[in-house]
């Protein structure tokens, strides 16, 4: 089956057909570090994730492109409102966004670009649509530049929308403005505004709007035309619809299909910093392990809207342990096996179908199931030589299943192999098998009471048994 995708600008699953053979150019708007990135803002990273890992497993040579916009009327104002340079606030959020794609192990991009690293390149883009009469500078001398969209008939075309029934554009000041659905391209300095937020032009100091910013970065590292556009459903417009106009009207094919992931929402609302309902990741992870919540996200289509609950999360991770257990289980009768087994063709259906995840992981329960009756059986024992085998490979497979989601709990990216981390469950587990000796004492010696009282005294330090026809064994609560 080939792979398939929904392309926005059609609204239609698609065939997907990279322009050069063997490659694909993947840019993904990335975020406005002006805070602490929460559950929604790190759905994207995930999703995109996802599809970068399932393309290089067909066998593409991928670039994967997801920027920083590190300059942003937002940034200049919360920086104000903590009285610090905008350079530091945007710096310092930089940093925890890293700290959080790294928690959920989102492979870092073939290159980050920051949108102050490439003014140069954004006012040469805006000199060309200035010189083909696709923007002009305001008449008021206020150093704005601004896209000028009757120039353009196909704008709206993305989102399917005409130019009169659009809202005007709020991206700057209506001063110097024809049209007041114009948005800015450059926008001059303000006196309020820091000296340092202001790059050299030929119309003057300032900087360049937001949408010109992807414009030019995506042109300078994938090319005039390149495979997929990604993003949240949020930036379709105006923020993508921008994009496309003013990259096109310059002469440049640009994005082939456009991806958009949906909202992760919390009482109905998407979740975002306005509206008070952000959680964000660092204390998500103080309940529940990275891996745990990536699961979560990743159980959902990238297309669906999820309202978030912890009681989901807790609901979610709950399956995944169960994941977790039977490959403990299975390498304790086979060991190590790697995570270069065969997807089953369930999974690999589910990814080719516009990127499948529900039905994907549904097959790895498949495959699991058939894994826990290989050792109910009795698999890797005496004389079962075939069947032995047998598990091995469908451990494998689950364990190459779950690396394309990002999900293999093996992978170093979870944790390091050995030293400390393995180290201190060593000793936990010497801990807790000296008070599960005890139990079974007292459950020999029919002292029933005594045996509830260490089993509870187990669960209390945190700890979660699960009485199995092989002994008993334990895993932390939350799976901590």
């Amino acid at each position: 089956m080939t792979f398939r995708l929904y392309d926005t600008a059609t609204r239609d699953v698609r065939d997907f057909v990279p322009l050069q053979q063997g490659r694909a150019g993947v840019y993904v708007c990335g975020l406005t570090v002006q805070s602490e990135p929460h559950v929604g803002h790190v759905r994207s990273a995930v999703n995109f994730d996802v599809l970068r890992r399932w393309l290089v497993h067909q066998g593409l040579e991928v670039t994967f492109i997801r920027n920083v916009t590190d300059i942003d009327d937002k940034i200049l104002t919360k920086s104000a409102e903590q009285g610090r340079p905008w350079w530091n606030l945007a710096y310092d959020m930089s940093r925890e966004l890293d700290r959080a794609y790294t928690a959920l192990n989102v492979l870092p991009p073939s290159y980050e670009p920051a949108a102050t690293g490439h003014v140069p390149e954004m006012v040469t883009l805006i000199e060309q649509l200035v010189e083909k009469g696709h923007a002009y500078a305001a008449a008021d001398g206020s150093g704005d530049v601004y896209f000028d969209v009757r120039s353009w008939p196909a704008y709206g075309e993305l989102t399917r929308q005409g130019l009169d029934d659009m809202e005007p554009a709020e991206d700057a000041d209506p001063r110097g403005k024809r049209d007041p659905r114009d948005f800015a391209l450059w926008k001059g300095r303000k006196s309020s505004e820091p000296a340092t937020a202001s790059w050299p032009s030929p119309w003057g100091p300032g900087r360049p709007g937001w949408h010109i910013e992807c414009s030019a970065m995506a042109g300078k590292y994938l090319g005039e035309a390149f495979d997929i556009h990604g993003g949240g459903v949020d930036l379709r417009f105006p923020h993508h619809e921008n994009e496309q106009a003013q990259s096109r009207a310059a002469g440049h094919g640009f994005a082939s299909y456009w991806m958009h992931n949906a909202w992760i929402t919390t009482a109905g609302e998407k979740m975002s910093k306005s509206l008070g309902n952000s959680l964000t990741i660092p204390s998500v992870l103080q309940r529940f392990r990275g891996i745990e919540l990536r699961y979560y996200i990743v159980s959902a289509h990238y297309r669906s809207h999820v309202e978030f609950s912890f009681e989901a999360l807790e609901e979610a991770a709950v399956g995944f342990r169960r994941i977790e257990a039977y490959l403990e289980r299975a390498r304790a009768v086979v060991g190590d096996v790697p995570a270069t087994g065969m997807h089953c063709a369930d999974f690999v259906a589910a990814m080719d179908d516009d990127l499948g995840t529900p039905a994907a992981v549904a097959a790895v329960f498949d495959v699991v199931r058939e894994g826990n009756k290989l050792l109910a059986d009795g698999a890797g024992g005496a004389g079962a030589g075939a069947d032995s085998a047998a598990l091995r490979g469908n451990a494998a497979s689950v364990r190459a299943m779950l690396g394309v989601l990002g999900l293999d709990p093996a992978d170093p990216a979870w944790g390091p192999a050995g030293g400390h981390d393995d180290q201190l469950t060593s000793a936990v587990d010497a801990l807790v098998r000296g008070l599960l000796d005890q139990r079974a004492q007292a459950r020999a010696a029919k002292d029933f009471a005594a045996a509830d009282a260490i089993r509870d005294q187990i669960k209390a330090a945190g700890i979660e048994v699960e009485d199995t026809p092989d002994g008993p064994k334990w895993s932390l609560i939350n799976g901590r």
